[in-house]
């Protein structure tokens, strides 16, 4: 994997490299170095490669990821993403791409197989001409928050008798962070939580300043504790113009939290609206703002479980390592 410091799918190649190791699997994980993901990786006692994965001129990592490759004595490689399948290398393994979105697919040539983590992405690669028999729905796991303690409403500036409103993910125009705190303005007494980082952070302080909401609307920057943000909340919020899944969705879904979603392509695909989650049209202030009032007026007990009951049948670790464990026995030359 060449992923970045921080992100979903880079957080769930580690989940699912130490599962799988945990489960009993020789794994070799291949990545750019990044200091803390290296820690993590070692501290799980797994023994990571770093590789440079750089642009089309790195003439290096192909084959030094060849030489670990056959070193490891690998039954099945699995490139993370368009730049590691780009620089992934033939041999007498089965190659595997990992998309976890609409990723050009001539990144992918060289794969054996590909796996989607949404059935849209299978189907839209099947639509792009590659054989379905040789395309894989595996979905993403995210841990069991269900009784975690919920992290400190004070730290958060958030008073204990007002419902908490909770957004995930980076400060970045295709999140719609913009619209969520346009929709707040309707919504009085509730406080909004948005836990990330990122170019859009001016851009949305402005927005706060100027809507008037700087006591109701929160930045709270990057954090490590989505378990316990998600046990502080009375509801989720995913406002996102584009999110191929929404590991954020899962979370949720994991930490008994109700749900309203804009209805991009992973979250539509996730929930049924009515019955584990509320979806609304993306880039709708009005829409989300009577959603998310309605939610909280109603207190979404019944959805939150619901949302319990999915995670538990499909986005659980050990559901979803026992998948991919059987996907990679099969696969295996």
């Amino acid at each position: 994997m060449a992923g970045a410091a921080q992100g979903g799918a880079e957080l769930f190649f580690e989940r699912l490299t130490i599962g799988l190791h945990e489960a009993g699997e020789a794994v070799l994980p291949v990545i750019r170095p990044e200091p803390a993901r290296v820690a993590r990786l070692r501290a799980a006692g797994l023994g990571p490669l770093g590789l440079r994965y750089g642009g089309p001129l790195d003439l290096l990592t192909r084959p030094r990821a060849a030489r670990a490759l056959r070193a490891f004595g690998a039954e099945v490689a699995v490139a993370w993403m368009s730049r590691a399948a780009f620089h992934a290398p033939r041999g007498s393994w089965t190659l595997i791409g990992r998309l976890g979105g609409y990723y050009p697919l001539k990144y992918f040539r060289r794969c054996d197989h590909l796996v989607g983590n949404t059935r849209d992405i299978v189907r839209w690669i099947v639509a792009q001409g590659w054989p379905a028999d040789r395309v894989a729905y595996l979905p993403n796991f995210v841990g069991d928050f269900a009784s975690i303690a919920p992290a400190s409403r004070a730290v958060l500036g958030v008073p204990d008798d007002a419902p908490l409103v909770l957004a995930l993910g980076r400060l970045h125009a295709v999140k719609g962070f913009d619209i969520l705190i346009r929709a707040m303005e309707t919504v009085p007494g509730a406080h909004l939580v948005i836990a990330g980082e990122g170019p859009e952070r001016p851009a949305l302080e402005a927005l706060i300043a100027s809507c008037r909401l700087g006591a109701r609307v929160h930045l709270a920057g990057w954090r490590t504790d989505v378990g316990p943000l998600l046990r502080s909340a009375q509801l989720f919020v995913s406002s996102s113009r584009h999110e191929p899944l929404g590991n954020m969705v899962l979370e949720a879904f994991s930490a008994g939290v109700p749900v309203v979603a804009a209805a991009a392509e992973g979250p539509r695909e996730l929930i049924t609206d009515g019955v584990d989650g509320v979806l609304v049209p993306i880039d709708d202030p009005a829409g989300l703002s009577r959603a998310i009032a309605r939610v909280l007026a109603e207190g979404g007990q019944a959805m939150a479980a619901a949302g319990r009951a999915r995670y538990a049948g499909e986005f659980a670790e050990p559901v979803v390592v026992a998948a991919w464990r059987d996907y990679l026995a099969r696969v295996a030359r």
